[in-house]
């Protein structure tokens, strides 16, 4: 029982870590916030803090990966279904509700762009925007298609952050930026699928 206790007690303490740090690095900058800062807060000591983590991108690459969990859900269930266009509107839900779920983190990684380039966190989110990309589009297509569904992800990332700028009730404002979204993944589809050779065709001028 006494383990038990113990093994929460540090849970409690490293997710406090987290958030007081992802508070900070929002507020004032990755950069320009110090370990010695989130221990302050945190009304601990250095070395309380290192027991968990090691540096500030710890720290923040155990954010991304708690916080960014669904994203990588919906991806890993992406990846085991049929290329058709229910599966990429279904993606696409998911890929909405987790940014949704994830707003303080994306906020946050947005606001700091330019220094997350050189960090794992950055790599890693490129790389799920990456695969996500491929999810939505098909094997050899054109580029105009890709273009359109890497611009549905951008759509639903960006615009996620400025809804809040629009009228509304958040659960309007959602299904009209995830239909926007749906729209550009389905034209991207269409210009994929082959064409029926008994449809008619268009006169040619």
């Amino acid at each position: 029982m006494a383990e038990n206790g113990a093994r929460k007690s540090r849970g409690e303490t490293r997710r406090r870590i987290q958030e007081v740090a992802l508070d900070l690095f929002a507020e004032q900058g990755y950069e320009k916030t110090s370990l010695r800062e989130i221990a302050e807060v945190l009304q601990v000591t250095k070395p309380a803090i290192y027991y968990h983590f090691q540096s500030k991108e710890e720290i923040l690459l155990s954010i991304f990966q708690n916080l960014g969990r669904p994203v990588a859900d919906a991806i890993a269930w992406g990846e085991v279904q049929p290329r058709t266009l229910e599966t990429k509107r279904e993606l696409l839900r998911r890929y909405g509700a987790a940014l949704d779920a994830t707003v303080p983190l994306f906020r946050f990684m947005q606001e700091n762009e330019a220094t997350l380039r050189g960090l794992e966190v950055g790599r890693e989110f490129k790389d799920q925007m990456t695969v996500i990309g491929e999810l939505l589009s098909d094997p050899g297509a054109s580029l105009v298609a890709q273009l359109q569904c890497m611009g549905a992800l951008l759509t639903l990332h960006f615009g996620t952050f400025a809804l809040p700028h629009f009228e509304g009730s958040d659960e309007e404002k959602r299904e009209a930026l995830l239909s926007i979204a749906t729209e550009m993944v389905e034209r991207a589809h269409g210009s994929q699928e082959p064409q029926d050779p008994h449809e008619p065709q268009e006169p040619q001028s």
